[in-house]
């Protein structure tokens, strides 16, 4: 403002010079005399430097007597040491170890499928049959074949038992006996394999393939069986903060889809880091007895890694940083005038848009919010919100 003003005054001043000095430095510059042009050229040159001098003198006797005088306006608020709880937040997926798609131990024509989608059953029960190819006649054939080989057995045994009849005769009968019982044995092992049974009590979550199919052992799908009362959370968590995660560690679940929260803790910790990414695979066990939750259902984590009972908390948005990659804020200091001191700052933990101060700041310290971005070291400054 202090160049326009002179700028405005200088131009005033020729201009009340009037068309006659005009016309004068005109008339000097037609006589093409050298000597009177400079000459002139150093008189209004001596003019200017005098109205600039008298124009500063007039601005600093504005700048002390102007009690309303421009100055940048600002908003404060005081630090106060606070509890300071830093999470660490994870992405994880639900999941169960009891989830499972059953696969046929025999090839044939599946004949019966005894459950249905949504069915709960228990460990063991039968939900699907698979034609046996006839192996049920051969039992029965080798049964008969058992039984006669077992009551000779038992004869020979009573006659040997009395000394009567020869040992090779004995063992003959022993040795074909033992041959039928196993092969019965095998035989039934055999048709067992036609019976698809429950590996653990659950719901059928889906019967993929339909009575009448044929199937192929350990190829075709049959049944999806899943039990939700089991289920947990599985993550990988940075390996930085394998000091930080440990069994029995509280966490902070929240499911987006469904709107719900929980607390819940680390079952599991995993010893192994993963060199591909450098992660470790943690467990949490989550409660289930509505079924709402269900596998691969997505969750954010929330698991507390850090802690200060008295922490100075100010918004990251109000630090700057200079060419030293040193961070800093402005304070104020109250002398004579209100004044915007910069001070550098040691940061620590971020959480939201607040960060931890770990060095540069004191209890009660009354730090420049709004107008921060705005204001230099020393400058005088004018407070809004006080």
């Amino acid at each position: 403002m202090k160049y326009i003003y002179t700028l405005i005054l200088l131009v005033l001043i020729l201009a009340s010079c009037g068309k006659e000095k005009n016309k004068s430095v005109e008339s000097i510059i037609e006589s093409n005399d050298l000597v009177a042009i400079r000459n002139k050229k150093t008189k209004i040159v001596s003019k200017q430097k005098e109205m600039t001098d008298q124009l500063k003198q007039l601005d600093e006797a504005i700048a002390k007597l102007d009690v309303v005088k421009k100055v940048p306006l600002i908003t404060i608020f005081k630090v106060k040491d606070t509890i300071f709880n830093h999470y660490l937040e994870l992405q994880g997926s639900v999941t169960t170890k009891d989830l499972l798609v059953i696969y046929p131990e025999f090839s044939g024509t599946l004949t019966d499928v005894f459950v249905k989608e949504g069915q709960s059953v228990k460990k063991g029960q039968l939900l699907a049959k698979v034609d046996d190819g006839g192996l049920s006649q051969q039992l029965g054939q080798l049964q008969i074949q058992f039984e006669l080989a077992k009551t000779t057995f038992d004869r020979q045994q009573r006659l040997w038992n009395q000394k009567i009849g020869s040992e090779l005769q004995f063992l003959q009968a022993q040795s074909n006996y033992q041959a039928q019982a196993k092969a019965v044995s095998q035989l039934q092992q055999q048709i067992e394999k036609t019976s698809v049974r429950a590996p653990f009590s659950g719901t059928i979550d889906d019967v993929i393939t339909e009575q009448g199919s044929v199937v192929a052992a350990g190829q075709s799908q049959l049944i999806r069986i899943v039990n939700l009362d089991k289920m947990y959370i599985e993550t990988n968590v940075p390996e930085k903060y394998i000091n930080h995660i440990s069994k029995n560690k509280k966490v902070q679940i929240e499911f987006p889809v469904l709107g719900k929260s929980m607390l819940s803790k680390v079952r599991q910790v995993g010893n192994y880091i993963n060199p591909a990414n450098r992660t470790f695979k943690i467990e949490i066990a989550i409660p289930n007895k509505n079924r709402n939750i269900k596998p691969n259902l997505t969750a954010r984590l929330k698991i507390n890694d850090y802690s200060n009972q008295r922490a100075l908390l100010i918004p990251q948005s109000i630090i700057s940083e200079n060419a030293k990659g040193e961070q800093f804020v402005y304070v104020i200091k109250n002398e004579n005038a209100t004044i915007a001191k910069k001070i550098i700052v040691k940061t620590g933990k971020t959480q939201g848009d607040v960060i931890e101060i770990l060095s540069g700041l004191s209890d009660g310290d009354e730090i420049i919010s709004e107008g921060a971005r705005s204001v230099t070291d020393g400058q005088t400054v004018k407070i809004l919100n006080q």
